[in-house]
């Protein structure tokens, strides 16, 4: 009983430093964008040039939505974290998957030059003469959320590639599995990060030529979202260059 006690005040301890550190990251992680937030307001009053007023003012939209964008996350982590969320289990076009992952990022990808190409290769035998050889690849799982975990790794890739890039994805349906693989032309992981790409809060230092580094949270909140659905996720250096990511649902 004592050793019960000992082991349940250990662990309650580990849960208390786990939630300041991650409240510490959080305050960090709002306080960086808020900075420069105020920075930029107190030279759009100084100057007078309208053009660099206006240049001033895109950057502080721009970083107004980065700030929405990292609290919408963190609320969706804590929802996950909390086990208040429910997956629908329902056959999921993956065609149908991607497309909706890319369509809210067609607009950046367009004004940075990216340039996207997907690839669908079936190899699951026919039951039957009379099945259709291009019927869709199916996976079994929660679209919306599915949509959410595919388009922060492509937010992670196109702020890795920069400028006139291009992104590879992949959807391959096999006996096995199912798998989407989405292969950038940055410049890839060193060593060294590949063990934490998906730990939260940490930011890894390929930024590609944006010179943005991440806050740490898209990725997580990947993995959550494939794990908590029976998938595996996992992120390496391409042969021919740039990074990356597997994501599989065994059949």
């Amino acid at each position: 009983m004592l050793l019960r006690i000992r082991e349940q005040n250990e662990a309650l301890k580990k849960e208390k430093m786990h939630l300041a550190d991650s409240l510490a990251d959080i305050a960090h992680q709002l306080r960086t964008p808020l900075t420069s937030a105020n920075l930029i307001l107190s030279l759009l009053e100084k100057d007078p040039d309208e053009k660099e007023r206006r240049a001033f003012v895109r950057e502080t939209e721009e970083l107004l939505v980065r700030m929405d964008w990292l609290l919408t996350s963190l609320l969706k982590l804590s929802r996950l974290d909390a086990g208040v969320v429910v997956f629908q289990k329902e056959p999921v076009d993956g065609y149908d998957l991607i497309n909706a992952a890319l369509r809210p990022l067609l607009i950046p990808m367009e004004l940075h030059g990216i340039v996207v190409q997907t690839d669908v290769r079936k190899s699951v035998p026919s039951k039957s003469a009379s099945s259709q050889p291009d019927s869709p690849v199916v996976i079994q799982g929660d679209s919306g959320w599915l949509a959410e975990a595919v388009q922060n790794i492509l937010k992670n890739c196109i702020e890795s590639i920069g400028d006139n890039g291009k992104i590879e994805i992949g959807l391959t349906d096999t006996v096995l599995f199912t798998e989407i693989s989405i292969h950038d032309s940055g410049p890839g992981f060193e060593s060294a990060e590949l063990p934490r790409i998906f730990d939260r809060f940490y930011s890894g230092k390929s930024t590609g030529s944006t010179g943005r580094a991440g806050y740490g949270i898209g990725l997580a909140l990947c993995r959550m979202i494939i794990l908590r659905q029976g998938g595996t996720v996992t992120a390496k250096n391409h042969p021919q260059g740039g990074a990356v990511f597997v994501i599989r649902f065994p059949k």
